[in-house]
């Protein structure tokens, strides 16, 4: 009679195997994967079912079920090939994930300096406030200006690996302008050094993702790039706020926020586009090169429509009480607000847009999305205007525990300024999608010395007052400017 091979049942295996089979009845699912090379997440033992019943929380299950997946690709050697398990091409996804991701990114900074100001005050907050303008400052040095580019590269001209080189290049020379910046300011040591340190760190992570992010929407996922921003901003929010309710300093606050975002990038962002996006060819350096100089044109512009935003507050320091931030940032949020909405429209569309514009036949019908656009942001002004005059100033005056009555017409023209923002960022971006960006810059390079001249002139003057007419002023020319330049690229093309 032939000897056949025996194989124990799992009762008789639980009872009667020894120290081996002991030891092999404990194997951990991951540990059986690495050991004989099984890229399929075996299937949980009846008990697993039970704990991930009703009675367990989605959210503790979703995270489960992401961190088996992780730790899989982990023993199997490989991210990128892993099997996607998330559909693409879905408008509808797209808007509301990625009108999340942009909210809270966008509310985090107003958020976190109200939560300052209720906690420890409105000079440590005025000085987390400057911090954060200075680290949203130097992020576009961080990102370049590439990410529309990069979006709209439908083609992929340049690998994604190239893309990736490019940011984590760009991302070193951001943190040397954030040295630099404290070196200038006098930050040699103390709470604000601290400070900066943690807002900078933050941003240069956010920077560092944005290239993933955009990948995921390049390949027309661009809910699961939105899912990325909303679980890293949240939990920047969360690590923020709790740390600041214990310990009541804002540096050891904002270091806290720098550390859940570097993890949020390390164990969700990156993989997730690995897992989600085809493998790209591999990078050249040419390409990288080819980057940096394609983009420069898009990143001195953004850079500089930063530095025009920001002058009035630089003006501000020094001869302005640390305060004065706090009640300029407070009131220029609601304006914040308005771009962020006419973003929300226009950016999931960018990809479409590029590919309407390639083809000269339906030149008109982009145009028409043009003038639809700004006439969204034109209503979004008057509403925001109109929200502003019924609950702004008392809604400003709870949330920040501090009198904004003095500052009434002052958050109407910072409003109105705040429309003119929105449209001129959406015409640089359709400029960009032209790839006509080169031709905008000076444009900028002219505002620029619009607000330095305006600021320094009117904050010495009137102070506060002159800081909010010197934005307001700045970004009225650079609306005109950069019309008259979109209708000039029109024409010509």
């Amino acid at each position: 009679m032939p000897h056949l091979p025996f194989r124990p049942t799992s009762a008789r295996r639980h009872l009667d195997m020894g120290r081996g089979g002991r030891e092999a009845a404990r194997d951990t699912a991951p540990q059986r994967a690495f050991r004989y090379g099984s890229l399929v997440t075996p299937q949980p033992r009846e008990r697993d079912r039970v704990r991930s019943g009703p009675r367990q929380a989605l959210l503790a299950r979703l995270a489960n079920q992401w961190w088996d997946r992780l730790i899989a690709a982990v023993f199997s050697g490989s991210l990128a090939d892993q099997t996607a398990r998330y559909a693409g091409h879905s408008t509808t996804r797209d808007y509301a994930f990625n009108s999340a991701g942009l909210g809270i990114w966008g509310f985090l900074f107003p958020l976190l300096t109200m939560v300052s100001s209720q906690l420890v005050g409105t000079e440590q907050a005025g000085m987390f406030s400057m911090a954060f303008v200075y680290a949203n400052l130097i992020q576009f040095v961080g990102m370049y200006g590439v990410r529309t580019y990069q979006v709209s590269d439908v083609d992929e001209a340049n690998s994604f690996g190239a893309y990736q080189l490019q940011r984590v290049l760009a991302c070193l020379l951001m943190a040397g302008a954030g040295w630099l910046l404290c070196a200038l300011r006098g930050y040699g040591q103390g709470e604000m050094l601290t400070i900066c340190l943690g807002t900078f760190s933050f941003r240069v992570i956010d920077s560092i993702a944005d290239v993933y992010e955009g990948r995921l929407q390049q390949q027309d996922k661009l809910w699961l790039s939105g899912l990325s921003q909303v679980l890293r901003c949240a939990g920047g929010i969360v690590a923020f706020c709790l740390t600041l309710v214990l310990t009541r300093e804002v540096a050891t606050s904002s270091m806290a926020m720098a550390g859940v975002a570097a993890a949020s990038l390390l164990l969700v962002t990156i993989p997730l586009t690995y897992f989600e996006t085809e493998r790209s060819r591999g990078w050249e350096l040419v390409e990288v090169r080819q980057i940096f100089v394609d983009c420069a044109p898009t990143f001195l512009a953004t850079f500089l429509f930063s530095l025009i935003e920001t002058v009035p507050k630089f003006a501000m320091e020094g001869s302005l009480p640390y305060d004065s931030q706090l009640f300029f940032n407070a009131i220029y949020f609601p304006a914040q607000g308005i771009a962020m909405s006419v973003s929300l429209i226009y950016r999931p569309q960018l990809v479409r847009l590029a590919t309407i514009w390639s083809n000269p036949s339906h030149r008109k019908r982009f145009d028409l999305i043009v003038i639809v656009v700004v006439a969204l942001a034109v209503g979004i002004t008057v509403a925001m205007v109109a929200f502003n005059a019924l609950v702004g100033i008392p809604l400003l005056n709870l949330l920040y525990g501090a009198d904004f009555e003095p500052l009434r017409n002052q958050l109407y023209l910072m409003v109105v300024a705040g429309g003119l923002s929105a449209v001129v960022d959406f015409l640089y971006q359709i400029i960009t999608v032209q790839r006509r960006q080169e031709l905008a810059s000076r444009l900028y390079l002219i505002a620029f010395g619009v607000s330095v001249l305006l600021s320094m002139t009117l904050v010495r003057i009137i102070g506060f007052d002159g800081a909010v007419y010197a934005y307001a002023l700045s970004m009225a020319a650079l609306f005109l400017l950069l019309a008259s330049q979109y209708v000039v690229v029109r024409v010509r093309s």
